[in-house]
């Protein structure tokens, strides 16, 4: 019997983690197919194509296959073995042949296309409009309207994309777990708390290495390193490490990978008509357009980067005064950058730590998300869980109804990959009446807990545990009739409004006193620290915004340039960061061949949507502190407009009905400090 295949019998049916084995997912998913495969034989076999028989027919075919994929891909990214590395390799090619099948399917896009012929006489809602716009696009745009060759062509080009993008975050994957500094001397630590260092020691006695301390290229690993180690030379040994993942020309270098995507998105995007994969890809973004893209970071160039020159210069004349650095490299910068900070705002993370202790932390999302839409979390162990580690909740509205099932994941460990996410096992939709609830999890890599300490939070962490339960919120308050239109599924511009608002909260007093209080003594954050964080917010901020835009700028241009001209990654990396460089280049290192953004993740000529929805979530947020950080009307329809709509209707339209007005970019130039 294979636990995928039969009807989930754990609580809110949910995946039954604790009976699947690796051996029970490829032909599951081969069944899945299958049954998919009928669904859409089903809807072709039907008379006249009308919207229900066709368009809302094809919107909930082929779920059990999406739940037991989302299962498999889950478990890829944060619980991954050799195993289920090789099996992506077989099943990906299954699935992208299976999508374009679909999509490929002449008779199926006759029947979508005599629908959306008839569009304006058939009286639809703003949602039913959205649906059958979206469908006949995601058809045309992959490729319907091309001849059997083509799409022959098309469907090589789609599987070959697939196990490209595998292999290259499999390689970034095996570089960070393979590496590790091991220190034998403790007065090679100095400058590293207590904690941290306790936490280095605790992994080496996981290593066998048992009274030395093990740093890895984990971030809870290798930034508190880069930020507090005095060792010079071992900051720069880490950083070397970091920043030449997947780049060294072995077996693991990913830089032709990056080469073969690059071509092959490009030959994709011709043979659908566009320039450019960027072309391509921005027609169904806010931005919808390269230029647009380009001049909107290149505006916030010209605005940051003059204070990011400042910061720097701040941090230079630190240095020299401090310790008599005469040439400030980048791995020097997060070290004396902290100093810098903790001398003029007097706070640090080691001063912040004992108040962010993460089961706090946790229960102040938690929450803050009871106070503003009504949410009650509820830890259930009858749920099955895919790690020990992982916690699975039950989340209910005030009234007691079922909203939706929530796991997290905290820790870094071997078979998971580096970052925070936010995924989806299950989305929200209404079928036969019924509405089916998602099932929503985030994944973090976080500080974690020592024999004597708890898991103690950085600020940063925090702020990242935010963000990804701003996700979350956006997954479990969906209130759409169509999955594909629901939740998260919105425009990748817009789909960072609902996290990065959320951390906003984390600023303001009235959220921190909800949580942050003294693992030991139980007393409450302070205001004056609470003060100090706020001050502190915009230091450095020159400095980020020039990294962030110097990214965007970077994938922008791996994905707009014709690939037959880029003949060197690493070249092709030096010459387009030169006009965000900051620090003395590091000769042998890069970031392209681990940008997992762009090349394994779904941020292609996307990576810009971070700096886009800043601007969105700042000016959303002004308006609740000017109602107040709580206001149930603002909370409400923010829910209403943004959270629960999904992508029911275009984001201009969605951020107009809750805002009144277009987003404008003073509230980030402001809180940034670059006005």
């Amino acid at each position: 019997m294979n636990p995928l295949l039969e009807k989930f019998k754990s609580p809110f049916e949910t995946a039954p983690f604790d009976s699947i084995k690796t051996e029970h997912f490829l032909p599951a998913i081969k069944e899945a197919i299958q049954l998919a495969k009928s669904d859409i034989e089903q809807i072709k076999s039907q008379p006249l194509p009308d919207f229900q028989n066709t368009i809302e027919a094809l919107d909930h075919a082929g779920d059990k296959l999406n739940f037991i994929s989302s299962i498999f891909f889950n478990l890829n990214a944060a619980e991954t073995k050799e195993e289920i590395q090789v099996l992506a390799r077989e099943i990906s090619p299954l699935l992208t042949a299976h999508g374009n099948d679909i999509l490929l399917d002449a008779t199926l896009f006759d029947r979508i296309n005599q629908v959306y012929s008839q569009k304006e006489q058939l009286h639809l809602s703003e949602e039913q409009a959205t649906l059958l716009d979206k469908t006949y696009k995601s058809f045309v745009r992959n490729g319907a309207k091309l001849n059997e060759e083509e799409k022959l062509k098309l469907r090589g080009i789609d599987s070959e994309l697939s196990q490209l993008s595998l292999k290259f975050g499999e390689n970034v994957l095996e570089e960070t777990n393979k590496y590790q500094l091991v220190v034998e001397n403790e007065n090679q630590l100095e400058g590293l708390p207590d904690s941290i260092k306790e936490a280095a020691a605790q992994t080496a006695e996981e290593k066998n290495l048992s009274g030395k301390w093990v740093f890895t290229l984990a971030f809870p690993s290798y930034l508190p390193f880069m930020t507090y180690a005095a060792n010079r030379d071992l900051r720069k040994e880490l950083f070397i490490a970091y920043n030449t993942k997947a780049s060294k020309g072995d077996s693991l270098d990913n830089k032709q990978y990056i080469l073969d995507m690059l071509k092959l998105k490009s030959e994709r995007a011709k043979l659908l008509g566009y320039q450019t994969h960027a072309d391509f890809v921005l027609e169904e973004r806010m931005a919808k357009s390269g230029p647009a893209v380009l001049s909107f970071l290149n505006n916030l160039l010209e605005k940051a980067k003059p204070k990011a020159i400042e910061d720097v210069a701040e941090v230079e004349a630190f240095a020299k005064a401090l310790d008599g650095i005469d040439r400030l490299e980048k791995w020097d910068f997060a070290y004396y950058s902290e100093k810098l900070k903790k001398q003029k705002y007097e706070v640090d993370d080691e001063l912040l730590r004992p108040y962010f202790k993460l089961e706090n932390a946790i229960e102040g999302v938690f929450t803050t998300a009871e106070k503003l839409y009504g949410l009650k979390f509820k830890e259930n162990k009858d749920i099955p869980v895919y790690h020990p580690e992982v916690t699975a909740y039950e989340v209910n509205d005030l009234l007691g109804n079922h909203v939706a099932v929530f796991y997290a994941d905290f820790f870094p460990r071997a078979g998971k990959r580096n970052g925070a996410w936010m995924t989806s096992y299950r989305g929200q939709k209404l079928i036969d009446g019924k509405d089916q609830r998602p099932h929503i999890s985030i994944v973090c890599n976080f500080t974690k807990p020592t024999k004597t300490k708890p898991s103690l939070l950085t600020f940063n962490e925090v702020t990242t545990l935010f963000h990804e339960f701003g996700h979350a919120l956006h997954g479990m308050l969906a209130n759409g009739t169509y999955e594909s239109l629901s939740g998260t599924s919105v425009y990748w511009d817009f789909v960072e409004l609902p996290s990065q608002i959320f951390e906003n909260w984390c600023y303001e007093k009235a959220c921190l006193d909800l949580f942050a209080k003294h693992y030991e003594t139980g007393e409450n954050i302070p205001s004056d620290l609470i003060e100090k964080i706020k001050n502190a917010a915009n230091f450095q901020q020159g400095y980020q915004t020039v990294r962030q835009i110097s990214l965007g700028l970077l994938d922008m241009a791996f994905h707009s340039t014709d690939p037959n001209l880029i003949k060197d990654v690493t070249a092709f990396e030096k010459n387009q960061m030169k006009a965000t460089s900051l620090l003395p280049e590091v000769e042998g290192t890069m970031m392209s061949t681990s940008f997992s953004h762009i090349f394994q993740g779904g941020y292609a000529a996307g990576y810009y949507s971070y700096k886009w929805a800043e601007v969105l979530d700042a000016d959303a947020f002004e308006l609740f502190l000017e109602k107040g950080i709580f206001d149930q009307e603002t909370a409400q329809s923010f829910k209403e407009n943004i959270l629960s709509a999904g992508g029911k209707a275009h984001p201009s339209i969605l951020y107009k009905r809750f805002r009144g007005r277009e987003p404008k970019p003073d509230a980030l130039l402001k809180r940034a400090g670059l006005v």
